[in-house]
């Protein structure tokens, strides 16, 4: 098995190059998730999809081969919950609450992602442990956490060795390739709502219709907090994805006027469990987390959205098993 026909098909030059249709693009990531691919042809491949730009068939393709390299136990999550931010001056991860939120409404939720990379507030796996979220060895520990408690951390390392290698290249290139983008349209466990963040806005759409392609039924896709699924308070939201699975676009207002940075100045981890607990009083920090909840359950087709993730809040102490 060779890379080089996909390799030749976008870079024979200007007027002879073209993009991958969805079945070329399963084929190629297939050779190159086999270890049989040259790493040469697979930077060369990744590299010319980064100047050229992915199109949604193209990640599709690219998803669907990624998922039928994954061995996963038959799960039914409510919500898949990607995070793959890379920036590296994010603050806190508030949206773990968020998270926490949407398990104690009874929808199981199942986060994965890879965040080791950035500054120790912002670590993702470190974050979970804080609120006590299972991180998960392998995804059948995942299944069992899920349905034990609701809410489980899977990291890309465990979930899938072959794509973290992939992603890990971002180290040689210096810059992002699709991959980035892949695991976040991965929805291993084939959850029927999900809600995934950006860094870049164009890529709103295209996520939209590479899952819509994929045979997403609802999904949410904002412009977050360092690419990851979280809101800002104080910012207009324009949400892009699927409703029934069909196109969607929608919109939600500022909900508080002062100014302020997701990432505070000298954030500590404990931060997250201490406003959980009460023990902390952020007001703009318990906004975001309202309303990031609250278009994580507009996702999952709940009806007033805002007013049930304020409740939630009000009442996350109330004994539970999430």
């Amino acid at each position: 098995m060779s890379l080089a026909p996909y390799v030749r098909i976008l870079g024979r030059g200007p007027g002879r190059a073209r993009a991958l249709d969805q079945d070329e693009a399963r084929a190629a990531m297939a050779i190159i998730l086999s270890g049989k691919a040259e790493r040469e042809a697979t930077g060369a491949l990744l590299m010319l999809l980064r100047m050229k730009g992915e199109t949604a068939a193209e990640l599709a393709g690219f998803v669907q081969a990624a998922r039928a390299h994954i061995t996963v136990p038959p799960l039914s999550p409510a919500l898949d919950w990607p995070s793959y931010a890379a920036g590296r001056t994010r603050g806190l991860p508030w949206f773990l609450l968020s998270a926490k939120l949407v398990a104690r409404a009874g929808y199981p939720v199942v986060l994965h992602g890879w965040n080791s990379h950035q500054a120790t507030q912002a670590d993702v796996r470190r974050g979970c442990a804080a609120l006590g979220i299972h991180v998960a060895s392998d995804p059948l520990a995942a299944g069992a956490v899920l349905s034990a408690k609701g809410i489980v951390y899977l990291p890309l390392e465990t979930l899938s060795a072959p794509l973290f290698a992939l992603l890990q290249l971002r180290d040689t290139f210096g810059l992002r390739s699709c991959i980035n983008t892949v695991v976040r349209l991965l929805n291993p466990f084939d959850a029927q709502a999900s809600v995934q963040g950006v860094f870049h806005p164009v890529y709103r759409e295209i996520q939209a219709d590479a899952c819509q392609l994929l045979g997403q039924q609802n999904l949410s896709v904002i412009k977050g907090g360092g690419g990851e699924f979280e809101r800002h308070p104080s910012k207009d939201i324009a949400a892009f994805g699927l409703r029934a699975g069909t196109p969607w676009q929608g919109t939600a207002a500022a909900q508080r006027t002062e100014t302020r940075r997701l990432a505070a100045v000298a954030p500590e981890l404990s931060d997250l469990a201490a406003l959980w607990s009460g023990r902390r009083d952020d007001p703009f920090a318990q906004a975001v987390v309202e309303g990031t909840a609250a278009l994580a359950l507009d996702t999952l087709g709940l009806a007033r959205p805002d007013h049930c993730a304020r409740d939630l809040w009000a009442n996350r102490n109330v004994a539970n098993t999430a």
